[in-house]
């Protein structure tokens, strides 16, 4: 017994030592690799100041040909900005060689505090987890272009959907004004249309855009040959729902006071908390008709997805508009393409709701 236990006590001292030679071994691979990267950081600070420096050259530049700064003072600050990444380069490069002379220092398996993700490049002063000596490298640390003319938003709306058609009043339309809606998602972008002015701005993007028509008095959908019309149901409906998918590309011009944002390497022009108002168009293509309908047969719910063109324009278009305030508007499309194509009577959509626009 007492030999059992000696054999066992040296495997566990061997494999012990194993452990802390294979610990060690990864430890020191670990640091070489942080070192390396420490490296690369190094030639990245040097090239990321460099860019800052030639935007607030660019800046300072600007600013003399509008007649803001005298030709003296922008050799002023130009040198200014200049001695300012001057010192920036020194103190981080500090930084970074404290860093590796700590690692070389400490390659018997020596653990460092709140490490930084030496890949990302950049720099922000702060004690938060992934930094050392209370600085973050980070990727998005970039020189902000000085005029920023093009940005973008992204777009949702939804509301209440139905038809226009001729000879009809809307008050007598065969659709639910409550139950017929439409949903709109997409994306856009947004440019200055004037140098020195933000009052318009230039609007245009892409959406997919559903509209949903439910019939009233129990009807539903009949495509025959080219035409489609409304027929009543033999059973009771519980749902009965046409919708409609379109990829549209819409164009608007916005008009709008703005607050000029002054910075001394960059200006903005910001739209928040402001009033707008969006004029134009778009037009695109039908890329899915389907109805649904819902309904009890000998006790049983029945559930049925009718996939086919239902005789819908293929080619959609129409007008658009929206009044805003901040991210919010109140948003109305019209299409003036027929909702069915070759139709005795023509039907026209339009929707009424709210518009978010969020950068």
């Amino acid at each position: 017994m007492q030999t059992i236990t000696k054999y066992l006590a040296l495997a566990a001292l061997c494999l012990s030592v194993q452990l802390i030679n294979a610990q060690d071994t990864i430890q020191k691979t670990n640091n070489k690799d942080k070192i390396e990267a420490l490296l690369k950081v190094k030639e990245q600070i040097q090239n990321e100041e460099r860019d800052f420096l030639k935007v607030e050259v660019e800046a300072i530049n600007k600013r003399l040909e509008n007649g803001t700064i005298s030709s003296t003072e922008a050799e002023i600050l130009k040198k200014e900005a200049a001695k300012k990444r001057a010192l920036n380069i020194e103190n981080r490069m500090a930084i970074i060689d404290n860093k590796i002379a700590l690692l070389e220092r400490n390659e018997d398996g020596y653990q460092t505090n709140n490490d930084e993700n030496t890949s990302e490049i950049g720099i922000s002063i702060g004690g938060d987890e992934g930094s050392f000596a209370g600085f973050r490298i980070k990727k998005d640390n970039k020189p902000k272009k000085y005029d920023l003319r093009t940005t973008s938003d992204f777009v949702l709306a939804f509301g209440l959907n139905n038809a226009i058609i001729e000879g009809e009043k809307l008050d007598n339309s065969p659709y639910k004004f409550g139950g017929s809606r439409f949903f709109e998602i997409g994306w856009a972008w947004k440019t200055r249309v004037f140098k020195e002015s933000n009052f318009m701005r230039f609007k245009y993007g892409y959406s997919l855009q559903i509209n949903g028509l439910k019939p009233t008095d129990n009807q539903y959908f009949v495509q025959q040959g080219n035409q489609t019309t409304l027929e009543v149901f033999p059973e009771d409906l519980k749902k009965s729902k046409l919708s409609i998918t379109n990829l549209v590309f819409p164009v608007h011009f916005e008009f709008g006071p703005s607050k000029k944002i002054e910075k001394d390497t960059y200006f903005r022009y910001s739209t928040d908390n402001q009033f707008k108002i969006g004029l134009g168009g778009y037009g695109g293509f039908n890329i899915g008709t389907r109805q649904k309908l819902k309904y009890e047969l000998d006790g049983d719910r029945k559930k049925e997805k009718q996939k086919q063109s239902f005789n819908t324009s293929n080619l959609v278009y129409g007008l658009s508009g929206y009044i805003a305030f901040d991210e919010v508007a109140l948003y109305v499309k019209y299409d003036l393409s027929p909702i069915f194509k070759d139709q005795a009577i023509k039907q026209n959509n339009i929707s009424i709701g709210l518009r978010f626009d969020m950068d």
